[in-house]
């Protein structure tokens, strides 16, 4: 099972179930031949904090993989970037407890914080993937975010076709994952 966990980018706010990335994904994975279903774990609003309350009681699902897509709203409400880096560490500590992988998708602040908030915050991502061997997507919506032909009138939630872009993004770093754990068997 792959546990996509995060906010209204994982959940897909503002479009039909079927047109999420997790619900896309869902579809390539059984089109490749993998026996792996996908837990959408999105919840609109979600902070890495929120993420610490809910990781626990997800992990019931015994998830193989975890895509770790949660910081976005940390980011927009100006939360303390030590917090984020501390609350992704305890999520990551968690999913290997129950031995599953991670795929940690990165995000980007907005610069209504300045300029060094938005570098401390899109440092952290990267380093938790050095720091933890993990498998790393740079940022969930690269070519999509700010792309109005992509994104909804707030220029960052995915429409069906930017979620098609998501989708292809996180398949590229999942689907190895996936032929790993295959090959372990």
């Amino acid at each position: 099972m792959v546990l996509a966990f995060g906010d209204s980018l994982t959940a897909g706010y503002g479009v039909k179930d079927e047109e999420s990335y997790p619900s896309r994904l869902q579809v390539k994975i059984a089109s490749a031949g993998f026996p792996h279903k996908v837990v959408n774990a999105g919840v609109s609003g979600d902070t890495t904090a929120g993420g610490v309350r809910r990781i626990r009681w997800l992990m019931k699902h015994e998830p193989e993989i975890v895509i770790l897509a949660l910081g976005a709203n940390d980011g927009l409400r100006g939360l303390s970037v030590d917090e984020m880096r501390k609350n992704l560490e305890t999520m990551i500590a968690i999913c290997r407890e129950h031995n599953a992988r991670i795929l940690l998708a990165g995000m980007k602040a907005l610069p209504n914080y300045g300029e060094d908030y938005m570098q401390e915050f899109e440092t952290v991502f990267p380093e938790l993937a050095k720091k933890y061997d993990l498998a790393f997507l740079p940022f969930l919506l690269e070519g999509v975010a700010g792309e109005r032909d992509y994104t909804q009138p707030d220029g960052l939630h995915p429409v069906a076709s930017g979620y098609s872009i998501v989708t292809d993004l996180v398949w590229q770093q999942l689907e190895p994952m996936l032929a790993a754990s295959r090959r372990a068997q």
